[in-house]
């Protein structure tokens, strides 16, 4: 697919969809000289799950960003993203910041008018219908196994050995949510864990069994209700003894059925649920979250 610069006028700079991660590359960089053979992400692909190292995603970066220069973006560059957390996507986030370019992570629902008005020099997407909506609107769209080049594949994963590992089924829907993976990613040099698709985040989620989940407002409520779904319904016996179990967990009985539903939920590793300040007070039910609740924005 060819890539060009479009020309169009100056606009509105379109600030609340921008991704500000300043020191992420610098953080990639440590964790690939510290822990180059370590785990740095993963992601369900066609039923197999695949693993980058962080020295592979330094890697992935760098030819990414060659890939990018070669195609025209540098610092004046604009590159919108719009698509579901996975690899791919972080992957040339970063490497748009090591070249310069300004990255704006956009929700699929854009409006039309919206994207002509942007004045973006270069797309990525991967939802087939946004994909030819954005070509409909002239933008120039990258290839990402045309930016990297030839290069090894990811690593096939035989077993998810029990490690923290950080959980993310959201997309660029979430506005600033991709500032939020790639932060606390980078922060705290866990492994990152991405569904297949949206519809085996709640199977793929219990394989990997994470020890933290990094969800939007929206994705909270998503998973309160995946909760609700789960566990036994109110008023038979099977839900108040749940709910009997949660109210003291500090006793022996109800510690072990606790330690039941939670593994149910695949939650077992489970240590906290990232939330923004914003919806620190927000009611999100039921009962069973609200101890992995932590306002760490």
């Amino acid at each position: 697919m060819s890539v060009h610069e479009l020309k169009r006028p100056p606009v509105a700079h379109g600030g609340e969809w921008q991704v500000k991660a300043p020191l992420a590359l610098e953080q990639l960089r440590h964790w690939a000289q510290i822990s180059p053979l370590q785990p740095a992400l993963r992601h369900k692909r066609h039923g197999q799950w695949v693993v980058w190292r962080w020295i592979d995603a330094w890697r992935d970066v760098e030819r990414l960003a060659d890939g990018l220069r070669q195609h025209g973006v540098d610092s004046d560059s604009r590159l919108a993203l719009s698509g579901a957390f996975e690899p791919n996507l972080l992957l040339l986030t970063l490497a748009a910041q090591q070249v310069g370019a300004e990255v704006l992570a956009l929700p699929a629902t854009l409006e039309p008018r919206t994207l002509r008005n942007r004045a973006f020099s270069h797309g990525f997407v991967h939802d087939r219908p946004t994909r030819q909506q954005w070509l409909d609107q002239g933008l120039a769209l990258l290839d990402f196994s045309e930016l990297l080049g030839p290069s090894e594949p990811p690593q096939r994963l035989n077993s998810l050995r029990a490690s923290p590992t950080l959980w993310s089924e959201e997309g660029t829907e979430w506005q600033g949510g991709l500032t939020v993976v790639l932060e606390q990613w980078l922060n705290r040099g866990e492994t990152l864990a991405f569904p297949e698709n949206p519809g085996s985040a709640e199977r793929d989620r219990r394989e990997v069994a994470p020890s933290g989940l990094l969800l939007s407002a929206q994705g909270l409520q998503r998973l309160a209700a995946e909760i609700e779904r789960r566990l036994a319904a109110p008023g038979t016996w099977r839900r108040r003894l749940c709910d009997w179990a949660i109210a003291d967990p500090q006793r022996f009985p109800q510690r072990l059925i606790k330690q039941r539903v939670r593994r149910l939920l695949g939650f077992h590793h489970l240590q906290f649920i990232w939330q923004a300040t914003s919806t620190a007070q927000t009611p999100v039910g039921p009962q069973w979250l609200a101890e992995f609740k932590r306002n760490i924005a």
